[in-house]
């Protein structure tokens, strides 16, 4: 009978391009390869770096995929040759790589699950710039708005996430040495992205990251209880984002999702028609709701529409009936949509009717002044 287990899932995580990912994947490979392991790599982006060119050597790498695009030739990682090798494990570079379009999937990531699926174990890399959640966060530190992310849950069903850390000034060493990119676009780096204060910055917040995946996977069942409450008692935690036509809705159905996951929290996402679905709407409205809609279950968020012209009190119901304990809003702007419905006074009108629930009132992250 075929092994149909499920290949596991480690994950080399940094915080900046340079700090020693990649070159720590291969050096696992190559550890496995020689303890006997079938070993192959998969993708691999040398980035002209050779000391990580050298790891290389002596293992096999599977051929990658050509693909043509508007005249041009694209190579891909090949996931049906991988396949067909099947392999023990297989060693993917860049994680949350964009595929270009014409591959099967459209992502990287969601190659990555096919070989798990296909029982083959998988070793890999990203920073921590590309995890979906901490998109505001990152815009906020480095006023680069990240455009490759990977879902929170992708990377929580991670057997193992390892923290490649690196000081900034080393890294910054390293750079300036030519050793991460060629002197020219180094320079150019070190004027932008590679800036000691964003670094320090990053690299913060990937090591909370990976403090909060320690507490994530070795958290026991009888969680401890919240102030206030006795011991043994369990305080079941359930959210709730209100979606809106505004931009500002996917901010905080991120910040929703990071505190669920935090608080190991059910999340719901509700939006709230007359009608009780989206065929009323102008057509731009209509677009932007369906999208965050979306968004929410893409990050594994309950969605619902809710029929009613009274939002206020059509979120407020639904949250006492499904005993929600926190309300996620988006912080008013001067500008608001044309529908009523989403008019500045929504805001103030939930916190008024749910004294018996905690409102939380995101605001709009802005970038970091340089």
């Amino acid at each position: 009978m075929a092994d149909t287990r499920r290949g596991r899932l480690k994950i080399y995580m940094g915080y900046a391009a340079g700090v020693g990912k990649t070159y720590q994947m291969l050096v696992e490979a190559r550890e496995l390869k020689a303890k006997g392991v079938d070993v192959v790599v998969g993708y691999f982006e040398p980035h002209g770096r050779k000391d990580t060119i050298l790891k290389t050597e002596g293992l096999e790498i599977v051929p990658r995929k050509k693909i043509e695009y508007r005249g041009s030739a694209f190579e891909e990682m090949d996931v049906d040759a991988i396949l067909a090798r099947r392999p023990q494990c297989c060693a993917v570079d860049e994680f949350p790589h964009t595929n270009v379009p014409g591959s099967p999937r459209a992502k990287r990531w969601e190659d990555v699950q096919i070989l798990l699926e296909a029982g083959i174990d998988v070793l890999t890399t990203m920073n921590i710039q590309h995890l979906e959640s901490l998109n505001d966060q990152v815009y906020q530190i480095t006023g680069i708005r990240v455009r490759e992310t990977i879902p929170d849950w992708v990377v929580q069903q991670a057997d193992e996430v390892v923290m490649i850390d690196l000081t900034p000034r080393a890294l910054l060493h390293r750079l300036a040495r030519g050793v991460i990119y060629s002197r020219e676009k180094a320079e150019q780096a070190m004027q932008n992205f590679f800036r000691e204060s964003t670094l320090v910055a990053l690299r913060e917040l990937a090591l909370r990251e990976t403090a909060h995946e320690v507490v994530h996977r070795t958290a026991f069942d009888g969680a401890l209880p919240p102030a206030g409450a006795s011991a043994g008692q369990a305080v079941a935690h359930k959210l709730l984002v209100l979606i809106t036509p505004d931009p500002t809705s996917a901010m905080v159905i991120r910040r929703a999702k990071r505190v669920g996951d935090f608080l190991d929290a059910e999340c719901f996402a509700v939006a709230v028609q007359p009608s009780g679905d989206l065929a009323g709407l102008p057509p731009a409205e209509r677009e932007a709701i369906a999208q965050h809609l979306n968004f929410a279950r893409n990050l594994h968020i309950e969605t619902r529409i809710l029929e009613s012209s009274d939002v206020a009190t059509a979120v407020v119901d639904f949250a006492r009936r499904n005993q929600i304990t926190q309300i996620f809003l988006a912080r008013p702007k001067e500008r608001h949509w044309s529908l009523n419905l989403f008019s500045r006074d929504l805001v103030q009108k939930i916190v008024n009717i749910a004294k018996d629930m905690q409102i939380v009132v995101v605001a709009e992250r802005e970038p970091a002044a340089q």
